[in-house]
């Protein structure tokens, strides 16, 4: 009875607020091309082409596959037109051998940089031009951004729930932005369909299952 009181007296004094989010979130994927002949030779042989050494199980087949579709000069083509069309970009990435192209590519453009990752912790740049690098693991969430609208997914992230905690840092009530840019960056290969797949079904991608159907 003590509890029901309660809940009446709780019910009693909350206010509903009304948030009008005045944002919209652009979604666009960024095809790439991709060695389609390299990458069948790993799902067929389960050749680690890089080790030069048999792949022993699913994960370290599916971290081969999207090496191969990773590592690629049309990705860094369009990353590079990107961040020339919007100057000041977040990009989110999985691997380290990714920082570096990313870093260098930063390099080549002559454009600031900060890092957010496992080995950086650095604060957000400033100016009308720079780049953030932040990997997904160590900074999809804990802070936030409301000095660019944009966002380059330079690879594809597992999880729905990181991707979508990714999209957020830019996504806030204090934005003075109402358009925000979120650009997905893949290729046509079946890793990438299938990651795609998951994170539309607000799903994760199982890399076990997608091994059993591809394989």
């Amino acid at each position: 009875m003590e509890e029901k009181r309660l809940v009446r007296l709780r019910s009693s004094i909350l206010v509903d607020i009304c948030i009008v989010k005045k944002t919209k979130r652009h979604y666009q994927d960024i095809l790439i091309d991709h060695d389609n002949i390299k990458f069948k030779k790993v799902m067929k042989d389960r050749w680690n082409v890089y080790d030069n050494s048999p792949i022993v199980n699913a994960s370290e087949l599916c971290y081969i596959l999207r090496k191969v579709v990773n590592l690629n000069e049309d990705r860094i083509r369009k990353t590079k037109m990107l961040i020339n069309r919007h100057k000041r970009v977040i990009i989110f990435y999985n691997f380290d051998y990714e920082l570096e192209i990313l870093r260098l590519m930063c390099e080549e453009l002559k454009v600031p940089v900060s890092e957010w990752n496992g080995h950086k912790h650095e604060k957000l740049p400033t100016g009308d031009e720079w780049v953030y690098l932040v990997q997904y693991t160590a900074g999809a969430e804990g802070w936030n951004c409301i000095s660019t609208d944009t966002i380059i997914f330079y690879s594809l992230n597992y999880s729905y729930k990181t991707t979508m905690q990714a999209a957020g840092r830019i996504d806030r009530r204090n934005t003075p932005y109402t358009d925000l840019y979120y650009y997905f960056l893949k290729t046509t290969s079946w890793i990438d369909r299938a990651i795609m797949k998951a994170l539309r079904n607000k799903k994760n991608f199982n890399e076990s299952a997608f091994v059993k159907v591809f394989g």
